[in-house]
Formats: structure tokens, sequence, C-alpha cells
């Protein structure tokens, strides 16, 4: 089966949408895309947990379906929204200095794609 991680690291919600959108379609095609929140992403997520934000309704099946695998710890922190993290229940992810390792994830024999 392919196995590709989006490691999101933008906070621009026009390019956020791609990476949900083909995780999401990944997903339907039995295929396993996951999503990563990196650096100035992991502020979308308290944006994106807000029911009237256009990206709400392609976030929560995300999550529904645990294609979001977590968000950085690190940048969460320096960021101010590790609560809001949290409480969306998304894991804090950082074997790598606080930041999620793109190692493990190779290691697992995933394609790693960046936006």
């Amino acid at each position: 089966m392919q196995k590709t991680v989006f490691f999101a690291f933008r906070d621009n919600p026009l390019c956020f949408i791609h990476v949900l959108l083909n995780a999401l379609d990944m997903a339907e095609k039995g295929m396993e895309g996951k999503i990563v929140l990196e650096g100035e992403a992991v502020t979308l997520v308290p944006i994106m947990a807000e029911p009237g934000h256009f990206l709400h309704p392609l976030y929560t099946k995300a999550k529904a379906q645990g294609l979001i695998v977590g968000a950085c710890k690190a940048c969460s922190a320096k960021l101010k929204v590790t609560e809001a993290v949290s409480k969306e229940e998304i894991a804090l992810i950082g074997e790598l200095a606080g930041h999620p390792a793109m190692s493990d994830f190779i290691s697992q024999g995933y394609t790693i794609l960046t936006f």
C-alpha cells in the first residue's frame, strides 16, 4: 500500500485545504495519507475548529478518520496554541528536539510531502 505523510508548515488555509483534500482522497482510494502539522501550520488548529470556518468540514472529517497524526510540540508551545491543539485531541509530537522526526515516517515506509 502507498503510504504518504503530509508535513504542513504554512499557516495559509488556502494551502492547507490541499493537504486535507489529498489526505481524504487517498483514504477514500485505500491509500494511506497522514497529516502532521508543523511550523506555523499549528496555528490553523483553533481556526479550523471553529464551526463557521470554511475548512471546518474537511478538518473534522480528516480528524474523525484519524488522518491527523499530530502537531509539533515545540511549535505549538512557541506559537501559544498548545492548549487549543490539546483541546482538539490532536497529539503533540516532538521526538526531534521537540519537533516531529521525518526519519520515523521514512523508516515506516512513508513518502514525505511538504506543504
